[in-house]
């Protein structure tokens, strides 16, 4: 809970910075507070885990590792902060602020055990992301964005409250505990208004983390924001809305996956190849990481589909690795965008000449991204592909090989740019490269490699 409340003060902490015109202390003193909140999450690591509050947050394993891993990903975004939201708007406070609170929920989610504070963390988590898509208020395409983006969200809570208040009716609570010990005790009675509340549940989840086909809004949404906003939204608000989701599903839901299994597994194909199909398509660099990240979301459901006892630790490693490639491609197209004027993918073409660091750094997120070996990526499609394998999913599995077979392709394009075609002549010469892009592109492919050769370093953690 440490590291909750440090989040709350360090938010409005940084909003009394900005008030007094202190701008060069913002970048320094969020990441100081942001080690702090990691500080207590390590901290906790060895504290034996129960429910507190009226059993409303359990910080076990599960929440911590989650915890850390949200927490990390946004230190590194962070540092690709600077001088990038003064470019933007000179109500720099006003970023770091909000990205804080969203932060704040994002940890609420991962370690909620009560449905209300699931609601609180998704709502905090959210609202912050509404307003920093639109935070470009002349740019309309942003203000298009962010209206969307609420416009969905809202549906989608709508769905999942009334999932929540379902569940609540049949069994009198919003405890997990309560309604798994309801479902135990009435294994052929369940009420047909808790069948009713998972479908429901489903629906507003998946919104959330944008499967198909509730994914319209994430490729309009992904392109309209800011980039490092983008960022933030494809990795922590991602991973934390799917801890939420796995927490509910393994720990509550795992003797009903009779009823549930079915639906999930028609929502991963779909998602699957529509991700992947219209990734390919694309001919903008970040469009093809919005819709590449739909199908993300569909391999990360498969944890979910076959939970076991990897199911977390399995996206755990997936999300660390998606986070990393991510943070490295967006990174990458910061400096390519600033330098160039466009996202298109003609934009990185002969990057491997003029910036061989930088057109490394993108070959490792395009590798890892894809499932090759040697990177994190592999590692966590390997696991995800086993969970389905125990559960004998064979036609998931042949589908699953197909769609990572198409995604491959759409990846390696990318290096194809950047080492096979010929600059333009209007174009730049050079990417400026950055201190602090170095150090997170840096640290982001160590990472990515250390991963992939022992993935140990992060599997054992829960």
């Amino acid at each position: 809970m440490g590291a909750i409340i440090t989040l709350c003060l360090l938010g409005i902490l940084v909003l009394y910075l900005g008030l007094y015109k202190a701008k060069n202390a913002l970048l320094p003193v969020s990441v100081l507070g942001l080690l702090v909140a990691l500080g207590f999450e390590i901290y906790t690591w060895n504290v034996n885990p129960e429910p507190l509050y009226k059993g409303m947050v359990l910080f076990d394993h599960f929440a911590l590792s989650f915890s850390i891993l949200c927490i990390s990903l946004t230190i590194l975004i962070l540092f690709l902060s600077k001088e990038y939201f003064k470019a933007i708007s000179d109500n720099v406070a006003e970023y770091y602020c909000l990205i804080l609170f969203s932060l704040t929920g994002a940890l609420m989610v991962n370690a909620y055990h009560n449905f209300a504070m699931l609601f609180i963390g998704i709502e905090i988590m959210s609202v912050a992301m509404y307003i920093l898509t639109g935070i470009r208020r002349t740019d309309k395409i942003s203000n298009e964005a962010s209206l969307k983006y609420f416009i969905m969200g809202a549906f989608s809570t709508g769905f999942l409250l009334f999932g929540i208040t379902l569940l609540y009716g049949a069994t009198g609570s919003f405890d997990l505990s309560a309604i798994k010990l309801y479902i135990l005790d009435n294994p052929t009675t369940v009420s047909p208004l808790f069948y009713a509340g998972i479908l429901l549940l489903l629906v507003g989840l998946c919104f959330k983390v944008g499967v198909a086909p509730f994914h319209f809004w994430t490729p309009d949404v992904y392109d309209g924001a800011p980039i490092l906003i983008t960022t933030f939204m494809s990795t922590v608000v991602k991973i934390a809305s799917f801890a939420g989701f796995l927490r509910l599903f393994s720990t509550v839901l795992v003797p009903l996956n009779e009823f549930w299994t079915p639906i999930l597994l028609t929502v991963v194909i779909i998602t699957l190849f529509v991700g992947n199909i219209s990734a390919l398509m694309q001919t903008s660099f970040k469009r093809m990481m919005a819709y590449s990240s739909v199908s993300h979301a569909g391999y990360m459901l498969f944890a979910i589909l076959s939970i076991g006892p990897n199911s977390a630790a399995g996206i755990l490693t997936y999300s660390a690795a998606y986070g990393l490639a991510s943070i490295i491609a967006f990174a990458s197209l910061i400096l390519v965008k600033r330098n160039v004027g466009s996202d298109q993918f003609e934009s990185f073409n002969g990057l491997g000449k003029t910036n061989p660091g930088l057109a490394f750094a993108v070959t490792v997120a395009m590798l890892s991204l894809a499932g090759i070996p040697l990177t994190a990526g592999f590692i966590g499609k390997f696991m995800m592909f086993s969970n389905v394998m125990n559960d004998y999913h064979t036609v998931l599995l042949v589908l699953a090989a197909i769609n990572a077979a198409i995604g491959v392709f759409y990846y390696l394009r990318v290096v194809v740019h950047m080492y096979l075609m010929k600059k333009g002549e209007a174009e730049h010469t050079e990417v400026s490269f950055p201190a602090n892009f170095k150090f997170v592109l840096i640290l982001a492919v160590i990472l990515t490699i250390l991963i992939g050769i022992y993935p140990n370093c992060i599997v054992g953690l829960i």
